[in-house]
């Protein structure tokens, strides 16, 4: 049976079509619930702002491998060039070139977009776990580092090995001692922390958040300078309880090597405009991040000097570096 469409219903559909909100891919490079995944997300929401202008719609695409490394090698070998599709970063990416896990791409390679917010690490352990304190865990790795099974998003030298590479360090102990579990982002580790299958979990505050508030895992601290606002008000720093470490991990965006600098130009100005408003604020800190409004010239120059940075505490470790 053949169905008639009205000319005029036809056209409206058309027009309709026509004007639709364009559709943004954002690539998050690990699997989800993960800070790539959260990072993305936050995009949406900013694209549907007032000052996005015109709103437009994002799809969110998993592509783990390496933490990051997979994305950012088709990224530079395939010369990407679609302006609608950008790729999550976090201060993570930049540990893994700074050690040249992304392979043999400087850090240019790509076009860096921008930097939405900023989060801070947190160390977390078992629901039942004994350890109720970051002096408690301090002890404990004092007394024996290979005694408790870390485990995180990323292998040995990612910025949460990092974290408790500092942690062993911090207890006195050899960090090249501790154990240490592997896992593609920081919602595995969670997922592995709440199963009973590893002892600590340091990796960042929106990673940690909804398994903590519904009671599955306990916090002991945040590695952030002051304690935090929100639903982690409670947990004191590790500065509170005397190891002076902090974490921050910026989370950020970038577009591949090819794409026009006209359309990266559009995109850093209207990501500018959004960032101008007192919505962006907001819509960031519902994601659990702090705003870190950065876009185009000023992003490349944060990631030279933050690479740069990363390199010397990558030596310090005897971690290799490129």
């Amino acid at each position: 049976m053949r169905i008639r469409v009205p000319l005029v219903l036809l056209a409206t559909l058309v027009a309709a079509c026509a004007h639709a909100a364009p559709r943004t891919e954002c690539i998050a490079p690990a699997k989800a619930e993960g800070g790539f995944d959260l990072t993305c997300q936050l995009l949406r929401d900013l694209l549907r702002l007032p000052a996005a202008a015109p709103p437009a719609d994002v799809d969110v695409r998993y592509l783990p491998g390496g933490i990051g490394a997979v994305a950012f090698d088709r990224a530079v070998t395939q010369r990407w060039s679609d302006p609608r599709t950008v790729v999550a970063f976090s201060t993570g990416s930049l540990v893994n070139l700074a050690q040249g896990k992304f392979g043999p791409h400087p850090p240019d390679a790509v076009r860096w977009l921008a930097t939405l917010g900023t989060e801070y690490g947190v160390v977390a352990v078992r629901r039942n776990s004994q350890i109720d304190s970051l002096s408690t865990l301090r002890m404990r790795l004092r007394a024996d580092p290979a005694g408790l099974v870390f485990g995180a998003g990323g292998g040995v030298g990612s910025q949460d090995w990092i974290k408790a590479a500092l942690l062993v360090k911090a207890a006195g102990k050899d960090h090249r001692a501790m154990r240490f579990v592997s896992f593609e982002g920081g919602g595995q580790a969670v997922a592995a922390l709440r199963g009973g299958h590893v002892d600590v979990f340091c990796g960042d505050a929106a990673e940690a958040t909804k398994a903590f508030l519904a009671g599955e895992i306990k916090l002991v601290a945040v590695l952030a300078p002051q304690r935090l606002a929100g639903p982690l008000a409670h947990v004191p720093t590790a500065r509170e309880q005397g190891l002076d470490l902090t974490w921050p991990t910026v989370r950020g965006l970038y577009m591949g090597p090819d794409v026009p600098a006209r359309d990266y130009e559009d995109w850093v100005r209207t990501l500018r405009r959004i960032m101008a408003t007192p919505e962006f604020a907001r819509a960031t800190r519902a994601r659990g991040l702090e705003p870190r409004p950065m876009a185009g010239a000023e992003v490349e120059q944060y990631v030279r000097a933050e690479v740069e940075r990363m390199r010397e505490l990558a030596r310090s470790l005897h971690l290799p570096v490129r």
